[in-house]
C-alpha cells in the first residue's frame, strides 16, 4: 500500500497492457491509480507482448501507484502473471479477475514470491454471494464489481437490477473494515452527462470514486465525489461545534449530531482539501 490514504483514491484508470505508450500518458494523466489490464483489453495473441511490457514498467517505481489486472485465476496465464510480478518495485497491488471465494485469493499465495495487496473483482453470482467472506480474506484489501460480466450472468437487461448487488458490494466492504468500492466503469467516454448522473447515483449508494477507460472520464468523476461548497460549510459547522463541546451537540439551527457525524464531517473536510492541491 502507498502512504496515501483510501479517500484520496477516487480516480482508477484502466489501460490496456499491450500499449506501454499508452500506459505512459496515463501515469501523466492526473489518475490516482494507473490499472494495467492484462485481461479483457488484451487479445490473445498479445498477452506474452503485454506481460513481458509490464514486466519491464514494473522494474521501477512510479510516483502514482500502479496495479495489475491479471487474467483469471484458472487459467495458465494467471500463474505465469503473478508470479513474474510479485517480485516487481514497481507493482503497487494486483486486481484478480472473477473471484469466486477466499479460496482463489489463498492461491495467489502459492505463486507469488511476496503477496502485494489484493484486490478483488466480483464478477459472478457465487462472488457476489460470497462478498463478505473474499472481502473480509487477510490479503485483500478492497473489492469492486465487475458489472459487465455480472449483467450477462444474471440476465440484467437494465439499472435496477444492479440495485442489490451494488448495495451488497458496499455492504460487504465496510462489514469487512475496508474502504468503500469504487464504482465499475462507465462504457460511454463521450457521454459526460450520463457518466456525472450515473457517479451522482452510486455516491448515493455508498461508492467512493470510480475506475475509467479514458483520460477525459478523470475531471467527472472527481467532481462527482468531491464534497459541495455547501457540504464543506455543514461539515466545517459541524467540526466547529465539536471543539467546544464533548459527545452529542446541537447546532445553532436545533440539529442534534454525534461522534460518527463529527467524524464523517472531517473526512469531508480532508476531502476538501484534495480540491487545494
Amino acid at each position: 500500500m502507498t502512504a496515501q490514504s483510501y479517500e484520496t483514491f477516487l480516480t482508477w484508470l484502466y489501460v490496456p497492457g499491450d500499449r506501454p505508450e499508452v500506459v505512459a500518458k496515463a501515469l501523466d494523466s492526473g489518475a490516482d491509480v494507473v490499472l494495467i489490464d492484462l485481461e479483457d483489453a488484451v487479445a490473445p495473441a498479445r498477452k506474452a507482448y503485454a506481460l513481458d511490457a509490464t514486466v519491464e514498467l514494473l522494474a521501477d517505481k512510479h510516483p502514482v501507484p500502479v496495479h495489475v489486472r491479471v487474467n483469471a485465476l484458472n487459467t495458465p496465464l494467471a500463474v505465469s502473471e503473478i508470479g513474474r510480478l510479485t517480485p516487481l518495485p514497481g507493482l503497487g497491488a494486483l486486481r484478480l479477475p472473477k473471484v469466486h471465494g477466499p479460496a482463489d485469493l489463498d492461491r495467489v499465495a502459492d505463486w507469488s514470491v511476496e503477496v502485494p495487496p489484493l484486490y478483488a473483482l466480483l464478477e459472478s453470482a457465487l462472488g457476489l454471494e460470497r462478498a463478505y467472506e473474499i472481502a473480509r480474506h487477510p490479503g485483500v484489501r478492497g473489492i469492486a464489481l465487475g458489472e459487465a460480466d455480472l449483467r450477462a450472468e444474471l440476465g440484467v437487461a437494465n439499472e435496477e437490477g444492479l440495485a442489490w448487488p451494488r448495495g451488497r458490494a458496499v455492504v460487504a466492504a465496510r462489514a469487512a473494515a475496508l474502504p468503500p468500492p469504487p464504482q465499475s466503469v462507465y462504457p460511454d467516454v463521450r457521454d459526460t452527462a450520463g457518466l456525472a448522473h450515473s457517479c451522482a447515483r452510486g455516491r448515493a449508494l455508498g461508492f467512493f470514486g470510480r475506475m475509467a477507460i479514458h483520460p477525459r472520464q478523470l475531471r467527472v468523476i472527481e467532481a462527482a465525489f468531491l464534497p459541495t461548497a455547501a457540504e464543506v460549510g455543514a461539515a466545517r459547522e459541524v467540526v466547529g461545534a465539536a471543539a467546544t463541546e464533548a459527545g452529542a451537540l446541537a447546532l445553532p439551527d436545533g440539529r442534534f449530531v454525534d461522534a460518527a457525524i463529527v467524524s464523517d464531517a472531517r473526512r469531508v473536510l480532508a476531502l476538501a482539501a484534495r480540491r487545494e492541491r
